[in-house]
């Protein structure tokens, strides 16, 4: 039996690791958005090709400044006095009484000029905190394990082919760390979209421990595909062609926070999160600036009843540095890690760590859409594994759009 490893150790990576791959483990249409309960997307659906996401309208902004608004000085989470020791380094104590964890109670100050190109790759990585084997497959309920596929680099640029996928950066207890996320649409928002769907265990340590920091998204990061060697020294608009965009909200499934715990991937089947990112420039959204976004599906057909999907994300364990955006395309199937939780997806591909987030896309009706996130991955990179996003992923998802929807 294949042991596996949650791609938090196999699928995050501190920046250097980028370059190195040492350290933990590893690193579109814009109609109306989908309904809160989303048909299903019908037997035999084809994924759009991985570089299928259009080229971006013309007059949207390639490079952004951050224009600090006055309110945002007058929030104390968002910038006020009691930020302060924050941004002067109160944030790398990770004290556990001090470690915010619940639901309600995520915070994340802007600190200006944080994430620089050389921080984004030359971060010193933790180190590694787990065996590479750890708790067993349960295979109850499993298809058979799929054979690797080799994943592919996108083409670049991104800004034309992968708009809407790019990393997630934070900070955590063990240093500096990246996953991978997609835009997707906003109900309550329609084409104004700032919200990014990432794995949970980017967003929060789980069970044993709170929030992570300085959580901020780059869209179509490197998207002139940049070998590493060039990145930390590379200009910030060629590292970061749409800007930096800080998570002003995050949310993540009860039980993911309760139960989830990185070291062993218990918890996989509720690991996904969502984010809610502050715009840097004027009052353009992050859908308007990139173009794009993905519905999410949360009534996608079961398994074998699909076709093929699409995953993107950015491998930085070896044979890969992070650099650059890869895909896989395969057909799915049913992969059961916990026989008290829902049945994941599963599905060859050889993407390593740094890729954890990445959105699994299907196509319906024409319209590419979001079904799941990578969350897990066996120690030799042969497959990928994400939770199937039901009513419990809904309602994360909505949580968030509800609270940025306009007021009357």
């Amino acid at each position: 039996m294949r042991s596996i490893r949650p791609l938090l150790t196999a699928g995050l990576v501190g920046a250097l690791a980028l370059t190195t791959a040492c350290g933990l483990g590893d690193d579109r249409s814009s109609g109306e958005p989908v309904a809160a309960s989303a048909p299903s997307a019908g037997t035999g659906s084809a994924p759009p090709s991985p570089s299928s996401a259009p080229v971006p309208p013309a007059g949207h902004p390639t490079t952004a400044s951050r224009s600090p608004s006055p309110a945002r000085s007058e929030d104390p989470r968002r910038g006020g006095t009691a930020d302060r020791k924050w941004r002067a380094g109160e944030w790398k104590n990770w004290d556990r009484g001090t470690w915010r964890r619940e639901s309600d109670e995520f915070v994340n100050p802007v600190i200006d000029d944080l994430w620089k190109p050389d921080r984004m790759v030359a971060a010193e990585p933790p180190d590694r905190t787990v065996e590479p084997d750890t708790a067993p497959v349960a295979e109850d309920g499993s298809d058979p394990e799929p054979a690797a596929v080799e994943a592919e680099p996108e083409r670049t640029p991104y800004r034309q082919h992968a708009a809407t996928s790019g990393k997630v950066f934070f900070d955590a207890p063990e240093g500096t760390m990246v996953c991978s996320a997609t835009v997707v649409k906003d109900p309550a928002n329609p084409g104004r979209s700032n919200l990014v769907w990432t794995a949970g265990h980017c967003v929060h340590a789980g069970g044993k421990g709170g929030w992570y920091r300085n959580i901020a998204f780059v869209p179509a990061y490197n998207s002139g595909g940049l070998p590493a060697r060039e990145l930390a020294t590379a200009a910030p608009e060629d590292v970061a062609p749409y800007g930096t965009f800080w998570a002003d909200w995050v949310a993540t499934s009860d039980r993911w926070i309760a139960t989830g715990d990185p070291a062993d991937g218990t918890g996989a089947p509720y690991d996904y999160a969502v984010l809610h990112v502050e715009p840097e420039a004027g009052t353009a959204s992050l859908e308007e600036t990139v173009g794009s976004a993905l519905e999410v599906d949360f009534a996608a057909p079961e398994a074998h009843r699909v076709t093929s999907l699409g995953i993107r994300g950015y491998p930085a364990a070896a044979p890969y540095d992070g650099a650059l955006m890869h895909s896989c395309t395969d057909r799915p199937g049913r992969f059961v890690f916990d026989t008290g939780a829902p049945v994941m997806w599963r599905m060859g591909c050889t993407m390593t760590g740094g890729s954890s987030g990445g959105g699994w896309v299907t196509d319906r009706a024409g319209t590419p859409v979001l079904v799941s996130n990578t969350s897990i991955g066996p120690a030799d990179p042969v497959w990928l594994a994400g939770p199937r996003l039901g009513k419990d992923a809904e309602r994360v998802y909505t949580s968030v759009s509800a609270k940025y929807a306009p007021r009357p």
